[in-house]
């Protein structure tokens, strides 16, 4: 089903277009990125090119027009009878916001569409048998990959099942039960589904607003002022340059990486000259593929002995960085090394494949991947032994003295969700660590 959207005037009607302007947030946002009314609106895109609508805390500006898709929905068909944070936050899990995901779903020998993951045959059901019919498909499912009607049937499934059987049903419930269906709503098999539902859940810009922490603006004020030191490594327009923060030697290999090589041909990239992918602010990042190539490198020349996976490397770099060059906040570089712990990873404990003379080292890619990988040995083989993985990341994530491992916190299970990203992956036979194994390390 070859389905393309560039602008979002090209999956919405008209009227939905006008209310995403009426909403005083997507308005701003919109204009803040150069958007004009009455003019087509870019929707974004990732490096592979493909439609979404960021589900990172620092992009949460990207995500004020689907929240506001939601809420238009419910408002409109649902009030009073689904929580548009249900619909954001199942959204993030089943789709990661992008419009145009599909998933064949063996068991049911169907494709779940869209941001939702709606199955055609359910919303066609919705409509012919329980008459929810603001939206109708007519024969055509590619309609599901336009955001209005997916969030309309997706909600009104939610809304279905929270009266399964003609008895109210909890939010637990109801979660668990799109997931896995309503005879799995109580089986094990759903419940790491909800714990990260509620994990989601908790992150929305929302909840962060009326619960007195970081608002959208301070959010991003903060990531401003933790990416000036971006700016000075760029060496040509306004983009920055692999070259610039990688020795001659690493950049062989990642032009060496057939993966690598591909994409960055396809994208136009010459040797000497690779730019970073940029968010709309102009904050270079690395792609996953990117991402997940330093860490192969990295383990393959300097811990090829040393039980660490590329998947693990790659997950802690996604929550704690969100894969920015410069990194979030006081965490320098992807992988979040502080400098003085970096000092004393090379001075005390011997790790000097890469040496750092300064901060500004930490945003290197190659440099902060290969110390966050030396710390991780470190806190895997602390005290003379091996330690349980929720240590070692809640330690990585948190600090040593701050782990609770029986209590493993929202973050825990955002790293779980995160390795989910680069587990399953088509290339394992070039990672046989990554390869058939559910474990962390």
């Amino acid at each position: 089903m070859a389905i393309s959207f560039k602008y979002w005037n090209e999956c919405i009607d008209p009227l939905d277009m006008q209310a995403l302007w009426n909403v005083p947030n997507v308005s701003a946002e919109w204009e803040d990125a150069g958007e004009t009314k009455g003019q087509k609106v870019h929707l974004s895109r990732d490096p592979d090119g493909q439609v979404y609508l960021t589900q990172t805390e620092m992009k949460f500006h990207h995500m004020v027009a689907f929240q506001a898709v939601a809420e238009i929905i419910v408002r409109r068909h649902f009030t009073g009878k689904i929580d548009a944070e249900m619909i954001c936050a199942i959204a993030e899990l089943e789709s990661d916001r992008q419009p145009l995901a599909q998933r064949y779903d063996k068991k049911a020998k169907a494709t779940h569409l869209g941001i939702m993951q709606i199955l055609p045959k359910t919303a066609d059901w919705l409509a012919s048998e329980k008459g929810y019919r603001a939206y109708q498909l007519k024969g055509n499912d590619s309609l599901l990959f336009r955001p209005f009607e997916n969030i309309y049937f997706g909600a009104a499934y939610l809304i279905w099942l929270s009266s399964f059987d003609q008895k109210e049903r909890s939010e637990e419930f109801v979660v668990r039960a799109y997931k896995g269906g309503t005879k799995k709503a109580t089986h094990k098999s759903t419940l790491k589904y909800w714990q990260r539902y509620l994990s989601v859940k908790e992150s929305l810009p929302s909840r962060k607003s009326l619960e007195g922490r970081k608002s959208v603006e301070e959010v991003s004020a903060s990531l401003a002022l933790a990416k000036k030191s971006a700016s000075s490594q760029n060496t040509g327009g306004t983009y920055t340059y692999w070259d610039s923060v990688a020795s001659p030697e690493d950049m062989e290999d990642m032009w060496n990486h057939p993966v690598v090589s591909k994409e960055w041909t396809l994208t136009g990239e010459k040797q000497g000259q690779v730019r970073f992918s940029q968010d709309d602010k102009k904050r270079p990042y690395l792609s996953r593929m990117e991402l997940k190539a330093v860490a192969e490198i990295i383990l393959i020349k300097h811990f090829s002995a040393k039980p660490l996976k590329v998947s693990v490397l790659c997950a802690l770099a996604e929550i704690i960085s969100m894969r920015f060059l410069s990194g979030i906040g006081p965490r320098p570089g992807i992988m979040g090394i502080e400098y003085s712990t970096a000092v004393w990873l090379y001075r005390e404990m011997g790790f000097r494949a890469y040496r750092i003379s300064s901060a500004d080292d930490l945003s290197k890619p190659f440099v902060s991947m290969y110390f966050g990988a030396s710390y991780l040995l470190w806190l895997l083989e602390c005290e003379g032994r091996l330690q349980p993985p929720q240590y070692v990341i809640q330690a990585y994530i948190s600090g040593p003295k701050n782990v609770n491992l029986q209590d493993t916190g929202p973050e825990y299970l955002k790293f779980e969700e995160a390795l989910s990203y680069y587990e399953d992956t088509k290339d394992t036979k070039r990672n046989p660590r990554d390869q058939g194994s559910c474990t962390i390390m």
